[in-house]
């Protein structure tokens, strides 16, 4: 193919074609009650074949010296609910990110926009925590500073204690978030807090499974992306060459370049746990095709056709209709397979969204 063809695929692809009819009842509103439970559908690019499997299935499909590269971002109470000062209006008011630590500075989005405006406080449990809004950033967007006295720690464990889990609102309108949710909207190899969206796919694994893999030899190495809400961000042109993504903050570390390049150069099978890693990835690729280590920011926007350089294998999710990460799901399985895929999804009644069923892209 050359540039120019891919190009013209390029421009080619429409917003309308990742729209597809999903059944509600396929959306999983809750976990399957033990981690690793969950069905894997088996997608083969080489040929064309899908198998239909369990997700502890998946020790079949990886050897001695494979790769798994998991995200260990962990997802912290984003979502916190209180009201303003005088009115004693109820809002809500979701953490988007730190902005800066020592002035207590955070990028929010607030609800109901239209009633928070510069200069209200905001109150949170019995005004156990004070924020101030400082400036508008979009119609929804705040910045706030918070009024606390106490260490970043300290400030941390007031959140975790007021905040509510940030179940997606496909899940959360449909049924309360429960305490369970703490755990399960977790992956078990979480470490670094920073994450307002779980990495779902790494939500499969659970320690029995992940030792069995690591015992038949296979490497499983961390990189850290923090998934913000970007992720769900509805896609709103048609052309998605003008769609922008919002920026997430990523670390790939010496060490785990070291493990995918070494697995890259045995031609072992790297395998991207989601496709935040699967972007994180692609973030950071050396001119002869090897991954390097970073520390950043990435906006990268990934939809068919796309040549990936470091992953071979992804493991993924069942996703929604017109989001990036079908489009991104797509540019790896190829977008005439993974149209396929989902059509037999539905058929044949995967679960859907974060707490649904897998996909293996081999």
């Amino acid at each position: 193919m050359t540039p120019g063809e891919k190009t013209a695929n390029i421009i080619r692809m429409k917003l309308s074609e990742f729209r597809f009819d999903l059944p509600n009842n396929l959306i999983a509103l809750y976990p399957p009650e033990n981690r690793g439970e969950s069905r894997l559908m088996v997608v083969n690019r080489k040929t064309k074949t899908i198998e239909h499997r369990m997700f502890s299935d998946i020790l079949e499909y990886f050897d001695d010296g494979d790769v798994m590269v998991t995200n260990d971002t962990k997802v912290f109470p984003a979502r916190l609910f209180g009201q303003k000062e005088k009115t004693g209006a109820k809002i809500e008011v979701f953490l988007l990110r730190e902005l800066n630590r020592e002035h207590r500075l955070w990028d929010v989005l607030v609800d109901p926009a239209r009633k928070i405006r510069v200069g209200n406080k905001l109150y949170f449990g019995d005004s156990d925590l004070v924020a101030e809004v400082i400036d508008n950033t979009t119609s929804r967007g705040r910045t706030i500073r918070f009024l606390y006295d106490g260490d970043h720690k300290a400030l941390m464990k007031a959140i975790h204690q007021l905040g509510e889990t940030p179940l997606p609102d496909e899940i959360r309108f449909k049924r309360k978030v429960e305490p369970a949710d703490e755990d399960r909207y977790q992956t078990i190899y979480a470490e670094h807090v920073g994450a307002v969206a779980a990495p779902t796919a790494g939500l499969h694994f659970s320690k029995i499974i992940m030792k069995r893999l690591e015992l038949k030899g296979i490497n499983f190495t961390p990189l850290t992306l923090h998934v913000g809400l970007g992720t769900f961000r509805q896609v709103d042109v048609e052309d998605l060459t003008k769609h922008k993504t919002d920026s997430e903050n990523f670390n790939i570390t010496e060490r785990t370049c070291d493990v995918v390049n070494e697995g890259i150069d045995g031609k072992k099978k790297i395998c991207a746990i989601g496709t935040t890693v699967l972007k994180a990835l692609e973030s950071s690729v050396s001119a002869d095709g090897h991954l390097k280590p970073i520390e950043g920011w990435t906006d990268k926007f990934i939809f068919p056709p796309y040549d990936f350089r470091i992953p071979n294998a992804l493991l993924t999710n069942m996703h929604l209709p017109e989001s990036i990460l079908l489009m991104m799901t797509s540019a790896f399985g190829g977008y005439d397979l993974i149209k396929e895929a989902y059509q037999i999804a539905i058929k044949e009644k995967y679960k859907f969204f974060s707490y649904g069923d897998a996909m293996l892209i081999i």
